[in-house]
């Protein structure tokens, strides 16, 4: 088991991808603990990845500090320490133009994108800094490397480059006192509100067609590739962003 005895906590844990990333890592012998705001969702996570006895919920507002720091240290106190975070958590902006998108629409993005992370990072690097060990792994977007398009989606494209630089520069910063940082960039993933598109086959194939290894993601091949960088088999690469989109990245389509 590739994480047996290690305390991780997953953010955005009742999405698609948080919850196949929670369940990967309890089959791999992680206690994990889910965040998300909403805890009935969470507990209707818990029971879809069925190990409840590796798996613990805990509402928090990623945007709130002080809501934070209180959830990290009661993780501490219940499980003595905190090995790898997973910042998953985030928000997309409806595909409209820039100029039609409201302050108050951009400063969301913004605050779950950018300082849920930081808040959460934060409190967790004072953390793993006293015992000098730990892994983060932060969730991107291919998005924040390329624009699509006719998707407009300039904020969100802008706060997951955001998340490249601050992934590097994390890794470099800590790297001294054995503290990893990845990111993790997915493409087009079966889930949130790229499904209902799905649902047309029409559509799927014409995406399909513009991905070079001729499918459309799914959130277990994600978790897979959170599940390495996570592991004790990536313990000397950090810094790194790894693209999991099919090859979508390095083509012209």
């Amino acid at each position: 088991m590739r994480l047996k005895d290690k305390v991780s906590i997953v953010t955005g844990a009742s999405s698609d991808i948080g919850k196949a990333i929670a369940k990967r890592f309890a089959e791999e012998g992680s206690q994990v603990i889910l965040i998300a705001r909403d805890l009935q969702k969470l507990e209707t996570a818990r029971k879809e990845i069925g190990n409840e006895q590796l798996t613990a919920s805990m509402s928090c507002d990623l945007t709130n500090e002080a809501q934070v720091i209180q959830t990290v240290n009661q993780i501490i106190d219940s499980y003595g320490k905190i090995d790898v975070l997973v910042n998953n958590a985030g928000a997309i902006n409806d595909p409209v133009h820039f100029h039609e998108m409201k302050d108050s629409e951009i400063k969301k993005i913004i605050d779950v994108n950018l300082f849920g992370i930081f808040h959460m990072t934060k409190i967790i690097l004072s953390k793993m800094s006293e015992v000098k060990s730990g892994t983060i792994v932060n969730i991107g977007s291919i998005s924040g490397e390329r624009a699509i398009p006719r998707v407009h989606l300039a904020a969100y494209s802008a706060t997951k480059a955001a998340v490249s630089m601050f992934t590097k520069a994390i890794a470099v910063e800590y790297a001294r006192r054995h503290i990893r940082c990845n990111s993790v960039n997915p493409g087009i993933i079966n889930s949130g509100m790229i499904k209902p598109y799905l649902d047309d086959p029409q559509a799927r194939k014409v995406i399909e067609e513009r991905i070079p290894l001729v499918r459309i993601g799914e959130p277990i091949d994600v978790a897979n590739a959170v599940l390495f960088l996570s592991s004790d088999e990536a313990n000397w690469i950090t810094g790194t962003i790894l693209n999991v989109d099919g090859g979508k990245n390095a083509s012209e389509g």
